[in-house]
């Protein structure tokens, strides 16, 4: 979800598709090795072992001491109610931005909403059916998971479960075969009572330590944003990004400046599912 932080401005603007502003509290369940659990991908990659109590777990990054890996995560935002911007002529879509990642060969993780997946099914579908990519959950609705989230409306403890289940449900409609069984959270945003909702499906959630700031970022700010991103990244990063060409139009530039300058300091780009394979039972 988006999340408008930036050094740039040093503000965190707020937007009708707010979001993903960091980290929000709740104490994190410790990463264990674990068989992967039953999940809505076949392939069954790799998540992290429940805490105690069966209690949802939550990923930010992975092992600082395994080489040079840095995971490129992208949130394809759109709410519930977001419908009548979107048939107004808002693109909630970034095909430009898919376009370079696929040019310059970078996997990614891409967290997408069901409502996005409805508005957009033949993308959906083919970023589910390119293995360059992989295709995770953000919810259906993109509302938040705790209260005083960015000003996002909020979705009850009852109903978050059946809210990730029907985002799952949306992307395999709208052709996406095996999605993975990575949660994020809408805005970033849980705590206890949020992770205990989702006891059982059988995801991780997928958090980051890299906040780029490219949401709401004009043309004009996306070296700033890169830079931000640069000075951030550390062996097993996420970073997270956006997918939203309304509220997010710098992106691509960013990622044309961010990637060759990685791979010059030695980074190797992979997807989250790597990095979750990599920390089982790792610090």
């Amino acid at each position: 979800m988006i999340r408008p932080v930036r050094r740039i401005a040093a503000v965190c603007a707020l937007g009708a598709a707010l979001a993903a502003c960091g980290s929000a509290g709740g104490a994190r369940p410790a990463p264990a090795e674990s068989a992967a659990p039953a999940s809505p991908s076949a392939s069954r990659p790799p998540v992290l072992a429940p805490g105690p109590g069966g209690v949802t777990p939550v990923f930010e990054h992975g092992p600082r001491t395994l080489g040079k890996t840095v995971a490129l995560t992208f949130d394809a935002d759109m709410t519930a109610d977001q419908g009548p911007r979107a048939a107004a002529g808002e693109h909630f879509d970034n095909p430009e931005l898919i376009g370079t990642l696929r040019a310059l060969k970078v996997p990614a993780t891409v967290f997408v909403t069901g409502r996005w997946a409805e508005e957009y099914p033949t993308e959906a579908s083919s970023l589910g059916h390119d293995p360059q990519f992989e295709v995770a959950n953000h919810s259906y609705s993109d509302y938040a998971f705790t209260d005083d989230c960015y000003g996002l409306p909020t979705v009850s403890a009852d109903r978050m479960r059946s809210d990730v289940e029907r985002a799952y449900a949306s992307l395999r409609k709208a052709g996406v075969p095996r999605p993975v069984p990575y949660f994020r959270f809408p805005g970033g945003c849980y705590d206890q009572r949020a992770l205990r909702a989702l006891n059982g499906v059988g995801i991780t959630a997928v958090q980051w330590d890299v906040v780029s700031g490219d949401a709401f970022a004009a043309d004009a700010d996306a070296a700033a944003v890169a830079r931000q991103v640069l000075d951030g990244v550390r062996p097993g990063s996420v970073v997270v990004m956006h997918c939203t060409r309304s509220a997010a139009p710098a992106t691509e530039r960013v990622v044309r400046t961010v990637v060759p300058e990685l791979r010059r300091r030695g980074y190797r780009f992979v997807k989250v599912s790597e990095l979750i394979g990599q920390s089982r039972g790792r610090p």
